[in-house]
């Protein structure tokens, strides 16, 4: 398996809403959301994304992932003038997943919105180091994707119809379009960029990466790591910390208990199991590396989050 899909095992969307959008004349809106990742398709049209810290031109055939932004608003290319309202102000008017927001002009525009929520401890890495708005076009990829016309029709289906699995099927495709996002922009990365990603691209940390997130409670040394990468065990720990930005057991420690921590929410397996399941040879030994993290101990870790969830 490669190390994209290894990495993105563990990563997993959930509470997915979609909204078909169309857009006339001189339309605007603003979205704020949490903990949420976002993403557009472009059925028709042209319009613009302004992240605050990124702008974008989106057009007829673009899919578009806005992995982190908390507030962010879109409008048509010849926007002027009026305040753009909250797009959840305008939703209470929406039917069947549909909206039309009227600027006082001709249609311009219609879009697919999609909105996901995901596990913030696993995807935390990942988030840090993309750009507000990606694939980055260039001169190499032009933001259009082959897929988009296939995401669109089954998306579609799922919504129309009350069948067994529907939520589950959704998720999954909001997933599918995440990889499709993520696997342009990692290999449009230019060789130079001091983004941690370029290991997916390096033949032998990748070779490691896969290892480590494969079997993460393996008795991992430097040295089993640099002979999965095919390296000498000093340039392997040099090439990785230069590319990854920590050493590699430094980075496996993390991906350890950010994978505790989930099991610890999931709540199917007890402390102990979870110890194993990540690698410790004991229970003491792990919470201890635990709260060095999370500042609690696993089982007040778990005892947390079951009270919020209750509350």
């Amino acid at each position: 398996m490669d190390a994209l899909s290894v990495l993105l095992q563990n990563v997993h969307l959930f509470e997915t809403k979609y909204y078909r959008l169309n857009g006339a004349g001189n339309w605007s809106y603003s979205l704020t959301r949490q903990d949420t990742i976002l993403f557009y398709l472009v059925m028709s049209g042209s319009f613009c994304i302004d992240v605050g810290n990124g702008l974008r031109q989106a057009h007829a055939g673009d899919m578009i992932m806005i992995p982190s932004a908390h507030k962010h608003v879109s409008y048509a290319l010849d926007h002027h003038g009026d305040e753009a309202l909250p797009l959840d102000e305008l939703l209470t008017d929406c039917k069947e997943n549909t909206l039309d927001i009227d600027g006082d002009g001709d249609p311009n525009s219609s879009l697919v919105l999609i909105e996901c929520k995901y596990d913030k401890e696993m995807i935390r890495p990942l988030l840090s180091v993309l750009p507000p708005i990606l694939p980055e076009i260039n001169d190499e990829s032009d933001g259009r994707f082959e897929v988009i016309d296939v995401e669109i029709k089954l998306l579609t289906l799922e919504a129309e119809r009350e069948r067994m699995g529907k939520t589950a099927v959704i998720n999954h495709w909001a997933s599918i379009m995440m990889i499709e996002c993520l696997r342009v922009y990692i290999e449009s990365l230019p060789e130079a960029t001091e983004n941690w990603l370029k290991a997916m691209k390096d033949p032998f940390l990748t070779k490691a990466l896969a290892a480590m997130h494969q079997a993460p409670n393996q008795n991992w040394t430097l040295h089993n790591l640099a002979e999965v990468a095919g390296m000498s065990r000093s340039s392997f720990a040099q090439r990785f910390k230069d590319t990854v930005g920590m050493p590699p057991l430094t980075y496996l420690i993390d991906y350890r208990l950010r994978l505790a921590a989930r099991y610890l929410r999931l709540q199917q397996n007890s402390i102990g199991r979870i110890s194993e399941l990540v690698g410790y040879a004991s229970d003491s030994t792990f919470s201890q590396a635990f709260k060095r993290i999370y500042g609690v101990s696993p089982k007040v870790y778990r005892q947390q989050y079951q009270k919020q969830n209750i509350a």
